[in-house]
């Protein structure tokens, strides 16, 4: 019963962080973000937010810095809009470099794939 709570106020975190990056923060290093996961402690403190940043190297870094700069705005938000808990997480935000590395197998595969074409022809 606890995991399920668990599972749905991550649910909601993610909806809300994403809200509230989209809308309410002007930081320019804060480009094509999104929230890819989630991840709660059991007892509601303290949260791992996985997020995905679309470009380069730089970019990347540059966004990461930027949502550390905001995550006491962001937490303090969250305790706003978040009247079922008692306490707004503690945020740490992680780089998931899942989908790039999908993109770049998935391109991969192309370039594959047209080199044996090619190569038939």
């Amino acid at each position: 019963m606890a995991g399920h709570r668990v599972e749905r106020v991550a649910a909601q975190l993610r909806e809300e962080i994403s809200a509230i990056i989209m809308r309410d923060l002007k930081d320019p290093r804060i480009g094509m973000v999104s929230i890819t996961e989630v991840k709660l402690t059991p007892d509601l403190r303290s949260a791992i937010v996985r997020v995905s940043v679309v470009g380069e190297s730089e970019g990347q870094q540059a966004a990461m810095a930027g949502l550390d700069h905001a995550r006491g705005f962001i937490r303090k938000e969250l305790g706003a809009r978040l009247s079922n808990l008692r306490f707004a997480p503690e945020l740490r935000f992680e780089l998931d470099e899942g989908i790039a590395y999908s993109v770049r197998v998935s391109q991969l595969l192309r370039e594959v794939e047209k080199g044996s074409s090619d190569a038939g022809s």
